[in-house]
């Protein structure tokens, strides 16, 4: 091959190569309740879905959630188990909480009703790069609302 010919094959592979690797991106992860599951006992399953806008994969160390439905205090979503979210991908962490006696009166009066039941969640994700050890804390809120779900009793997405 000749070396004009070797030259621009080189470049061109350069060129590719850049625009492969792009710039890394960390943005700020959200939090969302996806669904809450009363069981026979009173208490909850919360299904929480962490959302992962950065450009590179994170690990989520900790949740720390409080969660209040119809304006009363439920009680704090919690964990510590590390989560790995690949690129501007979203997983669900399942929660147990035992709620507050009004926030059960809140959603046992929603899921007889057939109404929804709105629902804040403030609190903070702890957050780092796959590849770094150096997590920080994300501040997280947010409001929005469930409803039954129909065919599945004790059931709120």
């Amino acid at each position: 091959m000749n070396p004009r010919k070797l030259l621009i094959v080189l470049l061109g592979t350069c060129v590719v190569a850049a625009c492969a690797t792009g710039p890394r991106r960390v943005s700020e992860p959200a939090a969302s309740l996806q669904q809450v599951t009363v069981a026979a006992d009173g208490s909850w399953s919360v299904d929480v879905r962490l959302q992962n806008y950065s450009s590179i994969p994170m690990r989520f160390d900790a949740v720390q959630l409080d969660l209040r439905v119809d304006g009363e205090p439920a009680g704090t979503l919690a964990s510590t188990s590390a989560l790995t979210i690949g690129s501007e991908s979203a997983d669900v962490v399942t929660l147990a909480l035992d709620p507050t006696s009004q926030a059960r009166l809140h959603v046992a009066d929603a899921l007889a009703g057939g109404r929804s039941l709105a629902y804040r969640i403030e609190g903070s994700l702890r957050a780092a790069p796959e590849d770094r050890g150096n997590a920080r804390d994300y501040r997280v809120r947010r409001e929005s609302a469930l409803s039954p779900v129909p065919g599945l009793p004790g059931v709120l997405r």
